[in-house]
């Protein structure tokens, strides 16, 4: 729901805020009152930044967020009753990347300029050994199947608990190990065989 706000000023006009105000519930998803304006203000960042981990591209991501937030917004009454309000987004996030692998069946990857990656990279070490390092764990990763690399991403990127884990992928904790434990087997054999290969 929009909420018109008057704007103070000669010419102003009626300024939309999203979202209504939802009693027993803040912008982090724990405390006070709330909007979905609110919570997109704090999370959003997080928000791209899972998605571009998930997507492997920052348009993109941008693109599958702006979607989300746009059903989000229709379904705000209903999100802003649940007790994690910014999980329950994170869950549209991921079902949304899951629907988008679905219909292109190939996803697109591109890779970061090097000049990018150079601005991240540290002081110690050998910049190019760990660039090298970098890339051959995306491709490991890219080769996992959606939900071991979404469980992967939400564990070790976004630092979830396995019960939030579940929440986001709307499963049982259970599961999300079970998903870890064959990612990281996959990831370990991928790994040894690299090893024995250089």
């Amino acid at each position: 729901m929009t909420i018109w706000v008057e704007a103070s000023g000669p010419a102003s006009a009626p300024t939309p805020r999203v979202g209504a105000p939802v009693p027993g519930r803040g912008a982090d998803g724990t405390g006070s009152a709330g909007t979905l304006d609110e919570l997109v203000r704090t999370h959003l960042p997080g928000l791209i930044r899972y998605a571009t981990v998930l997507v492997g591209d920052q348009h993109t991501a941008a693109d599958l967020v702006q979607e989300v937030l746009l059903r989000a917004h229709q379904r705000w009454r209903r999100i802003a009753l649940t007790e994690r309000p910014d999980l329950y987004l994170r869950r549209m996030v991921t079902n949304e990347h899951l629907s988008w692998r679905r219909r292109w069946h190939v996803r697109m990857i591109r890779p970061t300029a090097d000049e990018t990656l150079v601005g991240h990279a540290g002081t110690g070490g050998d910049p190019a050994e760990r660039l090298a390092q970098e890339d051959a764990m995306w491709h490991r990763l890219e080769q996992l199947p959606p939900r071991q690399r979404t469980v992967l991403v939400l564990r070790y990127y976004e630092g979830l608990a396995d019960a939030e884990i579940a929440t986001v992928l709307g499963t049982s904790s259970a599961t999300v190990r079970s998903h870890a434990s064959r990612a990281l087997t996959t990831l370990r054999k991928t790994d040894l065989n690299h090893m024995e290969t250089r």
